[in-house]
């Protein structure tokens, strides 16, 4: 009797003087974003999943097969702040997991903030430069700071942008040490975090972990054309380099990732207040080590089969803390895919490598050719060049002239599809492309070329732990599902806009949607 008259006395002096909460509001919302899932391999593996993960989300909840992000160049950060925030990096600011430092001539974080330490990593990250407003700032702002929010995922990107500015806490893995790590920018750190690090941690058991199949070879028939008549085994002992990298893209991670989502829902009373809670999850539906599917075919299945199991194992503990009749949960994607296999070479199909390196160092010359000797390109990132505009504007040139004549160079490069100048990008005039195009730049971060390599080639970077990226420009399937809550169970087959995922979520929590969410939200939710 006392404990309830505590926990009463508790409610009345957090909650806002007068507020109320209308009946139905959900007491917890689960948000789930999985990195790099595909609605394609979810269909094509239905018939190896359980019955209480995947399955019970798509068949008990609302289902749509497709969200389109409308932006090209896809990334784990850029459609993770699309989703949260309700826009696009036009204006969240969130262009790619990295961006190039003009001033300081290297490539950093999105996230980088040296204002800010890290807790348990070395990492100095933040939600500074996330422009706009996500869901969770817009639920503390509505209850007056009194609804608790985290986030967990194995990657800085997806915690912190699914955390947006306000959240309580939230927590990745350190690529250095496997600890559940945090930035200072968040003053919430639960004390059973600490402990989970210090008792239970990553690097506690990273040497005796292996990764083996679920399952006998041949009963890995979920994805169409690939062989299955290997079995896989890999270790992340103390001595492999990158180890903690290679097993935050093994289909190991997400069990992980669940072990420290159990402490909140044990420990941290989500749901049990009277204003909503807000709990974000990241998963990873990655194929291994970045490599396509023909490397390892039977990895991704068993990613994606340990990642059913993970689902199911979540859903048991939130109707055991919370109660699924009092929990809305959201789960989509981030809307790419890096596994997919190339055909370099392949039945004459037309294909190449790019250099970009040697690009940028044939416009400088060219552009010293044409306006003398100076360094006129300072760099190249993310299918992006950098002029040298401080120069530029020192000699008292026309940006948008220098900018044309690169443009005009650089497009007659073999394996180059197009090339678009950022006056194009806030002047031209528009059409379905730039539109597209404009959406994913953000003028005070982006570069004054943006190149378009022609789908099917190899962009090849000299002197990186990543020496290629694969060009491929065909749409990947995302579901998005809407579950628990009075959602009523439907399959929506027309394709819906990513930035109306946060107005949704707003109407579902009734409060307002993020500041730059322009969109409505979806019409089957009321």
């Amino acid at each position: 009797m006392n404990k309830v008259i505590a926990s009463l006395i508790l409610v009345l002096m957090t909650a806002p003087l007068g507020a109320q909460v209308p009946a139905d509001v959900p007491k917890l919302v689960v948000g789930i974003t999985i990195d790099q899932l595909r609605t394609d391999y979810l269909q094509m593996m239905r018939h190896v999943f359980g019955d209480k993960g995947f399955k019970r989300l798509m068949d008990e909840g609302l289902l749509y097969d497709q969200v389109t992000f409308d932006f090209p160049n896809i990334d784990r950060s850029s459609a993770t702040a699309s989703i949260y925030t309700g826009t696009y990096p036009a204006y969240n600011g969130i262009v790619a997991n990295t961006l190039y430092n003009v001033g300081e001539d290297r490539v950093e974080s999105i996230l980088y903030d040296p204002a800010k330490m890290g807790n348990y990593t070395n990492e100095t990250v933040s939600p500074k430069n996330l422009l706009t407003s996500t869901i969770c700032d817009e639920l503390k702002i509505a209850t007056e700071g009194v609804s608790r929010v985290f986030s967990v995922a194995p990657t800085f990107e997806q915690a912190i942008l699914s955390g947006g500015h306000a959240a309580n806490a939230v927590f990745w893995i350190d690529n250095d040490n496997g600890k559940w790590a945090s930035s200072t920018h968040y003053k919430d750190i639960p004390a059973y975090i600490d402990q989970y690090n210090i008792e239970s941690g990553l690097d506690r058991r990273i040497d005796t972990i292996v990764w083996q199949p679920l399952r006998s070879a041949t009963d890995y028939t979920g994805l169409s054309y690939l062989s299955s008549d290997y079995m896989f085994k890999h270790i992340f002992d103390k001595g492999k380099h990158k180890k903690y990298d290679y097993f935050k893209t093994s289909g190991l991670v997400n069990e992980e990732v669940n072990r420290v989502v159990e402490a909140f829902l044990t420990k941290g009373e989500l749901g049990k207040q009277m204003y909503p809670d807000m709990l974000n999850i990241g998963y990873s539906a990655a194929n291994y080590q970045g490599k396509s599917i023909q490397e390892y075919s039977l990895e991704i299945q068993d990613t994606y089969l340990r990642l059913d199991q993970e689902i199911a194992r979540l859903l048991e503990m939130i109707d055991k803390n919370v109660g699924l009749k009092n929990t809305v949960i959201f789960l989509t994607s981030t809307g790419y895919f890096n596994g997919e296999a190339k055909e370099v070479g392949i039945y004459e199909i037309p294909a190449g490598e790019f250099y970009p390196e040697r690009a940028t160092s044939l416009l400088n010359m060219y552009l010293m050719a044409v306006y003398g000797q100076e360094k006129w390109v300072l760099g190249y990132h993310d299918r992006q060049i950098f002029l040298n505009r401080k120069l530029i504007s020192d000699k008292e040139m026309s940006l948008k002239d220098v900018q044309l004549k690169a443009a005009e160079f650089l497009v007659q490069m073999t394996g180059i599809q197009d090339v678009t100048t950022s006056f194009q990008m806030l002047h031209g005039n528009w059409n379905n492309r730039i539109d597209a195009i404009r959406r994913g730049y953000h003028r005070k971060l982006s570069g004054d070329l943006l190149l378009e390599v022609q789908p099917g080639w190899e962009i090849v970077y000299e002197n990186t732990d990543n020496p290629r990226e694969y060009v491929r420009e065909n749409a990947i399937p995302a579901p998005l599902i809407f579950f628990g809550k009075d959602i009523k169970p439907q399959h929506i087959a027309r394709p819906v806009r990513v930035t109306m995922i946060a107005p949704t979520v707003s109407r579902i929590l009734r409060i307002r949607s993020p500041n730059a969410a322009s969109q409505p939200a979806l019409p089957e939710i009321r």
